[in-house]
């Protein structure tokens, strides 16, 4: 039987050792490595041309997205049959890109393949713990990946790549489109990477549901009126939570000092969800509608102004 032709797109930007290991994990993996590396200064884009990756260094005058990067690399692979995306700050498990391949082979119809992305330091803080968690979807057909996934190449040519101009929920726009062209998403039970996140303070935490909230709003903007309905719950409750509750007990206590009671709402959802996710998980979900509306908020406000809202990054 003829070998699957896989190649990977690695993006970066000062990872240091982490862009190392990636690489490293990578070898015997796949049969070329692109590298996109986005105006580092640590000497990245030397240590992958050193580790035999092809450099492509991004355009920096442009505003950056790391849809942006992931075209940059699809555009000078050489027609290979999957293509395996990993961010920089990610280490593949070994045999990952095999079982991905032997996925795709059980599931004809699939144009995505991901698997069990783990946070490589969860003890480290609870912000990491809890990107642990998140990344602990059922195995199965799926709507979305993530940053890491083997993907059918001419598919996502197809599809014309991600969308450059998303500044975040690139992933599941590209998988929405893949889905709508026919083409299924799916996880399976294999390990597939190890991520860093590095996130050990409260203020990465919030700027990371900020963007989430972001994600959900201009994915709801595109794509909501669809049957996938997409994004649009996720909106919903960011508002409701995040602004609905908080504003509603203002006026209220405008009103009456009794008003402020509505913020009663947060604690009591928060014990109806302990009871399915644990209390640590419950209080993050519930705190998290407050960033995550800022988000949905900011998102409408520029769109509005005609504005282009640039990174909102954690690390």
């Amino acid at each position: 039987m003829r070998a699957a032709v896989v190649d990977a797109v690695v993006i970066g930007r000062n990872e240091g050792a982490r862009l190392v290991a990636c690489l490293d994990s990578l070898a015997g993996q796949v049969r070329q490595v692109v590298y996109v590396d986005s105006g580092s200064t640590d000497g990245s884009a030397q240590a992958a041309a050193a580790r035999g990756a092809r450099v492509v260094q991004l355009d920096m005058t442009r505003p950056f997205t790391a849809a942006r990067a992931r075209n940059a690399g699809l555009a000078v692979l050489d027609a290979p049959e999957f293509v395996q995306f990993v961010d920089g700050d990610c280490a593949v498990q070994p045999g990952w890109v095999a079982a991905a391949v032997q996925a795709m082979a059980a599931h004809p119809k699939a144009v995505v393949i991901c698997g069990r992305r783990r946070e490589r330091h969860p003890e480290a803080s609870v912000y990491n713990r809890l990107c642990d968690r998140e990344w602990d979807t059922p195995v199965g057909e799926a709507k979305a990946c993530g940053g890491d996934a083997l993907m059918r190449f001419a598919a996502v040519q197809a599809a014309g790549g991600y969308d450059p101009g998303l500044i975040a929920g690139e992933e599941p726009d590209l998988c929405l489109r893949l889905r709508r062209a026919g083409g299924e998403v799916w996880r399976i039970g294999a390990e597939m990477t190890l991520h860093d996140a590095a996130m050990t303070r409260f203020g990465q935490w919030w700027q990371r549901s900020r963007r989430a909230g972001h994600a959900f709003a201009e994915g709801a903007q595109r794509h909501g009126a669809g049957p996938e309905r997409h994004w649009l719950a996720e909106t919903r409750r960011a508002l409701i939570w995040g602004a609905g509750v908080p504003l509603a007990a203002l006026l209220a206590g405008l009103l009456h000092p009794a008003g402020l009671l509505i913020l009663l709402l947060w604690p009591l959802q928060v014990l109806r969800l302990s009871r399915r996710m644990g209390a640590e998980a419950a209080l993050f979900t519930v705190l998290g509608k407050l960033p995550e509306a800022q988000g949905v908020l900011g998102f409408h406000l520029n769109r509005l102004r005609g504005r282009q809202r640039g990174l909102i990054e954690y690390k």
